[in-house]
Order: structure tokens, then sequence, then C-alpha cells
């Protein structure tokens, strides 16, 4: 066990009495006001918070929850937990009442820390009225302590308190697309080993720049901005909202910028819409001007400073990665999960081979099982589940290997492709069966296509639902949009026929009239499909779809 890495408490000292005027964050506080946190005044802080958790008095290693969108308290908050000699609980901020309610009752959270969410209303219920809660700066209007008052009225914590490597610093609820979620425990040594790891490969310093947005409750934002700025100091930027998104990136001018296929794909169509591709591709034909070119794009994204793209969650098509590749963006894919602190694999620059997730990360080993099932062993490897013994156990081989529950394979040069979930496989009523994933990367190839959902268990053939973009959506009842999506979607589903098997040929597709969201609990918090909703959705409707024999319907 790698013990002589540092902690993140040990980092935060170092950083905290080395570089006190160096700004380690920036905090958006409404209508383009900035707040900055040097590492002196993020000690300070953190020092104070700490000592008023102590003043509580509560059992030693107590639970505290964080439910808050992605600000500079979030960061302060864990770090006065761990200095405290608490563990935090971070829960996503668009749950409901009753997710919220379920996750601070099993992890039996003493206090809580409330920040800024867009829908209070819907999650407050889930807050017992016994339980303390302190509110940050930008929390909705509530009548707890605040943040700034409990700064001002207490004294800073003077000793510098560690924690051990194999202590339990934090529990991580995964996203859970069915059921209550799992609380993944991890380690001080799971999150010192990977943030350096990782630090080391990518070569991130004090001069890199990263803006915080996707949710910090996830591994994988607690990884890449958390974890991996306390390693190396580098300056965090937060984004303040949607609208503000653009404004918040050029503030940044990130030099790292990792995001999901979503967002990539929604950048792609916002500077097609300004520059239709065709004139696009003639200015890139011409020399001199495609340089030009290239940097008015990235800048006008906010992006003309990143050294690092990167991409998770789910697979990039290979004409979004080929477009950014000529845009000058090489986009590297990373995978990883809750279970091993997101520290798994990374495609590496000058390496990355389409359809492929990357090579393992420093430490990391990999195999794959006799069922073709990804399996992982990782220095960010969870210490159990909470509370779960029977679920620890089912997760791990005899011999402590990772049931990722992936299915893959691995290339001449130890790259790793996945090729869907083993319990995304569905059986057709000739009893062949067929991993959806690999089929649904190809159907969101095209720019009106947001997500795709193939199924058709028990059903002689699969169909693709398909949900469309955000920008394509309101053309839906446009009688000159409809026929040319159709031509395109025909088109599509018979280049896709002529690569799979007989038996995985999609029947037709259905373009739903719905928009799967978080909210409508279509997606889990990380933006993944809920399949089993989506099925149980549109099951009733499967009969006179496939009776219909029609290659394109609309819903």
């Amino acid at each position: 066990m790698e013990t002589h890495i540092p902690t993140p408490l040990q980092r935060f000292y170092h950083w905290e009495k080395s570089r006190p005027s160096d700004i380690y964050m920036t905090q958006p506080m409404g209508n383009g006001a900035c707040e900055e946190f040097t590492w002196a005044r993020t000690g300070q802080e953190v020092r104070r918070m700490a000592n008023y958790l102590k003043s509580l008095n509560l059992p030693e290693k107590s639970k505290i929850g964080i439910l808050s969108k992605n600000c500079a308290h979030w960061i302060m908050s864990d770090l006065a937990i761990w200095m405290a000699g608490h563990i935090s609980v971070p829960l996503y901020p668009t749950l409901h009442a009753d997710s919220v309610k379920q996750i601070l009752d099993h992890s039996e959270t003493k206090v809580l820390f409330v920040g800024k969410l867009d829908d209070w209303d819907d999650m407050k219920d889930g807050i017992s009225d016994e339980l303390q809660c302190i509110s940050y700066p930008l929390s909705p209007k509530t009548d707890y302590i605040s943040w700034d008052d409990i700064i001002e009225k207490t004294a800073p914590m003077t000793e510098s308190p560690d924690r051990e490597h194999e202590e339990l610093a934090t529990i991580i609820y995964t996203s859970g697309s069915t059921g209550m979620p799992k609380g993944v425990m991890t380690s001080f040594q799971a999150i010192a080993v990977s943030a350096d790891g990782a630090s080391k490969e990518l070569e991130l310093s004090k001069d890199d720049r990263m803006l915080s947005y996707l949710p910090m409750s996830h591994v994988f934002e607690r990884f890449c901005v958390e974890a991996a700025s306390l390693n190396t100091a580098f300056h965090v930027f937060f984004a303040e909202s949607l609208d503000t998104f653009l404004q918040d990136l050029q503030r940044a001018k990130p030099t790292i910028f990792i995001s999901v296929p979503r967002l990539w794909t929604k950048f792609q169509a916002g500077v097609l819409a300004k520059m239709p591709q065709k004139k696009l591709d003639k200015l890139l034909k011409i020399p001199f001007i495609n340089k030009i070119i290239k940097k008015k794009v990235l800048t006008k994204l906010g992006l003309e400073h990143v050294r690092i793209a990167g991409s998770g969650s789910a697979p990039l098509s290979q004409e979004i990665l080929s477009w950014y590749r000529r845009m000058g963006l090489e986009l590297l894919e990373g995978y990883g999960m809750s279970e091993n602190f997101a520290y798994s694999h990374m495609s590496k620059p000058g390496r990355p081979r389409v359809g492929y997730v990357g090579e393992p990360m420093p430490g990391v080993k990999q195999r794959i099982s006799g069922e073709g099932e990804v399996q992982i062993q990782s220095p960010g490897m969870m210490m159990g589940y909470y509370k779960e013994p029977e679920k620890t156990k089912e997760t791990f081989t005899d011999d402590n290997w990772l049931r990722t529950g992936d299915r893959g394979e691995i290339d001449e040069q130890g790259r790793l492709k996945l090729t869907g979930r083993t319990k995304e496989l569905f059986k057709t009523s000739k009893g062949k069966y067929v991993a959806p994933a690999p089929i649904e990367n190809k159907v969101v190839a095209n720019s009106h296509v947001e997500m795709a959902c193939v199924a058709g268990a028990d059903y002689p053939q699969p169909c693709c639902l398909v949900m469309l973009a955000e920008d394509s959506f309101p053309k839906r009842n446009d009688p000159q949009f409809r026929t040319e999506f159709e031509a395109e979607l025909k088109e599509l589903m018979t280049a896709i026929n002529q690569t799979v098997d007989p038996h995985e040929k999609l029947q037709f597709m259905v373009v739903v009239k719905d928009q799967w969201s978080i909210e409508n609990e279509f997606l889990t918090p990380t933006m993944k499909m809920k399949r089993n909703i989506i099925e149980d959705e549109y099951n009733p409707l499967m009969d006179q779809w496939y009776a219909a024999k029609t290659p394109i319907i609309w819903q």
C-alpha cells in the first residue's frame, strides 16, 4: 500500500502554507460578480468550519451530508468534515425528496450542508426537522444557520489533524438506475493514490485551470476536480448556471476540459448553426485561413487554451471525434466507476482508437472473464458498499477483482472497448441475445438524435426508440423536417443493418414524443438512461408498432 502519498488533507495543509496568496478557487456570486478564494482564505474558512463541527460533539466519524451544486463551499465543507474527524456524504443536487430522505436515513447523516439548488421545493420535504443544517451563501432561503455566520463567530482550528490512509473518507451513493442507490465506501488512500496517478499521467501542474460544472457528488468530478486540484494546486473555476455557461468557460479559459458526449454534441451544433458544415469544410481547405478558423471556433467556445480535452460517461461517435480533431482538439475518452473512484482507463494522446475507452491508468489491471465481462483491479478500489456486505461480496470475484458489469474486449495495445452491459443483453423471441449499446452508439451519430434506446425483448427483431436533440425537438411537427429526418433515419437504419448480425437488425425506429430527463426520471442524475423505466413506458405500444410494419414511426 502506497501510504507515502500524502492524503488530501496533507496536500491542503501544504498549499495553505506554501502558496497562501495563490488563488485556488473562483466562485461566481451572480450578476457577473465573482469571489476569489486564495489558499490562505480557503484555509481560514475550512479551519473555522472544522472547529464549529468539532464543537457539536458528534459521535466520532459521524456522517455529514453535502447537498449542493458545485461551488467553492462544497470543497471547503468536504475538507472541514475531514479535519473534524468525520465522513462526508454527497447528495446529487437533482434528487427528489424521497431519494434525499432515503440516503440521509441510510447513511445516518447527523449534519447537512445545504447549498446552491434549483429544485429546493422538490427536496426539502426529504430533510427531517430534527436534522441540523448549515446553509451556504448561495443557498435557497431557509432558517438554517449560515456558513458566513459560523465563519464570523468561530475561531480557526490551530492544529492540522490528518487521517489514516485506510480510514473511510466518504460514502458516494451511486446514481441508482434501479432502486435504492448503493453507498460506495471510499478511503483516503483510494483518493490520494488515484489523484496522484492521474496528475502524473496527465502532467498536471499549478498552472492548469479547470471549470467545475458536472455534479461534484458524482465520482468523476470529485476525482478530476476536487482530488486532482488538491493534489497539484491548479486553479478551479465554478460555473454559475446553464445560461451563463459560455461566459463561465470564457472566464476560466480552461487548460483541461472534461465533459460528456451530450455537451460536445451541443457545442458542435452551436458552431454549425452559425457556420454550416459545407462552408466550414471549404474554409478549412484553404491554407493559412484554416488556422484562423480553427482558433476562432475554439475561442468562441472558450476552449482555445485546452491542452487536454476529455469525454466520459458514454461513447462518442466517430463523426464527433473526427470533427473536433479537425478543429485541433483531440478528444480523449475515459472510463471509470464509483467503485474504483473513476480511476481506471483513459485514452492517451496520440494513441486513441475510436470506439475504445483507453488504456489502464498506472497501477490498474484489467482482464476479460470467460463470460466476456470486464474485470478490474485499481488503487482507487472501494472498501465495499455501506451496510451491504452481500452486495459487496457479489461485486468482487473470489480473487478480488471488481466485476464491472460491462462487457468488453482488449486490443493488442491494451486498449479497452466496451461492448455493452452484461445485464442489458436481452433475448428476442428467436432465442438470440442482442447487445443494445453498440447499436445505440451508431444511432446517436445523427446530429438530430440526443439519445437512443434499443429494445424488443421477446419480439422477433429489435427496434430503436429515438429521442430528438433539444435543438431539433421544436421542429418535430414541421413537415419538411419530418420528411428530411425520416430519410436520414431510413438511410442510417439500412447502414446499421448491414453491419450487425441478422438477429440484431432493427425492424423499425420510433421517434418518441418525450424528452427523457432527470426530472421525469427517465435518466439518472448522471444522464444515463433508466432502461427499465423507458421500456415500461413504451411496452404497451410495442404490439401496434410491430404490427405497423413501417420503418419510421412518429409517436
